[in-house]
C-alpha cells in the first residue's frame, strides 16, 4: 500500500494535467456505475487497466495486489445476490436440497451478481487510476481550484498521511512481535494482535501529537497550503475523452 504514494509520484503520466486524469477517470466511473449494459464495465475495466500498466507504467503485479483487496467484499456481495433459499426448486437454474431448503440459483440473480461485480470492479479501478497517477499535493490543490471547502480538504490531508502512519507503525510493530515468536501459535497470535491493536493506536496518537506540534512550530493558521508544480494544459486530452466517452455510451446503448 506505501508503494501507492511512490508510483503516484514516478508514473509516466505525472507530468499530465490533474484535471485532465480526474476528468477522465470520473467520467468512467460514472458511466461504469449508471450502465445498463454487463458489457460496458467490463470494457472500462479493461481500458482502466491498460491505462494504468501500459500508459502510466505501473506494474501489472502491484496492480493486481491492489485489485485483490476488494475482491473480498465483492464477493460476498455477489454471492448474496447469486444464491437464494426456497422451500422448492421451482424457478432455479441450478440448485441443492438441504433437508426442506432449497438453495438455489436463478439465471437472472446471476447475470445481476455479475453485472454489480463488473461494475463494482471498474469503478474500482477508475479510483486506482486516479490514485496511482495522481499524487495528493495535486488532487487537494485541484479541490481547491473547483472551491471544495478548506475543511474538507485538510482532513483529506490528514486522513492519508495518517493512512500510511497506521500502516507503518503496524508493521513495524508485527515484525518485531514475529521475531520474538508472537505468532508461533493461534493462542499467540491471538494476544499478539491484541497487543498489537493497542500498542497501534498509543503510538498513531503520539504521532498525531507530534505532527500537531510540528504544525504549530510551522505557524499553522488554521489552513494547509500544499506545493503543486504547474502543468501544461493539452487540449487534445480533452478531445479524446469526450471522443471516447461517445463511443463507449454509444456502445453501451447499443449493448443494452
Amino acid at each position: 500500500m506505501i508503494n501507492i504514494d511512490f508510483y503516484a509520484y514516478s508514473n509516466k503520466l505525472n507530468a499530465v494535467h490533474p484535471l485532465e486524469k480526474a476528468l477522465f477517470a470520473f467520467i468512467a466511473m460514472l458511466i461504469c456505475l449508471l450502465s445498463g449494459s454487463i458489457f460496458t464495465p467490463l470494457l472500462i475495466l479493461v481500458l482502466m487497466t491498460a491505462a494504468i500498466v501500459l500508459m502510466a507504467g505501473i506494474p501489472a503485479r502491484m496492480y493486481g495486489k491492489l485489485l485483490l483487496l476488494p475482491l473480498t467484499f465483492l464477493l460476498l456481495s455477489v454471492l448474496t445476490i447469486a444464491f437464494s433459499a426456497a422451500a422448492s426448486a421451482a424457478g432455479f437454474w441450478i440448485s441443492c436440497s438441504f433437508g426442506n431448503l432449497v438453495v438455489g440459483m436463478r439465471f437472472s440473480d446471476l447475470i445481476k451478481a455479475i453485472h454489480l461485480f463488473l461494475r463494482s470492479l471498474g469503478g474500482v479501478s477508475c479510483l486506482y487510476f486516479l490514485a496511482l497517477t495522481t499524487p495528493m499535493t495535486e488532487v487537494i490543490a485541484l479541490l481547491h481550484k473547483l472551491k471544495v471547502p478548506v475543511l474538507i480538504t485538510e482532513l483529506m490531508i490528514l486522513i492519508y498521511r495518517f493512512i500510511f502512519v497506521f500502516l507503518e507503525s503496524a508493521v513495524t510493530i508485527k515484525r518485531a512481535q514475529s521475531c520474538r515468536l508472537g505468532y508461533i501459535t493461534l493462542r499467540s497470535s491471538f494476544r499478539s494482535l491484541s497487543q498489537l491493536v493497542a500498542a497501534l493506536f498509543g503510538k498513531v496518537f503520539i504521532k498525531s501529537r507530534e505532527l500537531f506540534e510540528t504544525m504549530s512550530a510551522r505557524c499553522y493558521a488554521g489552513e494547509i497550503n500544499v506545493l503543486a508544480k504547474k502543468h501544461i494544459v493539452n487540449y487534445m486530452n480533452y478531445v479524446l475523452i469526450g471522443a471516447g466517452t461517445f463511443l463507449i455510451i454509444s456502445l453501451d446503448t447499443v449493448w443494452r
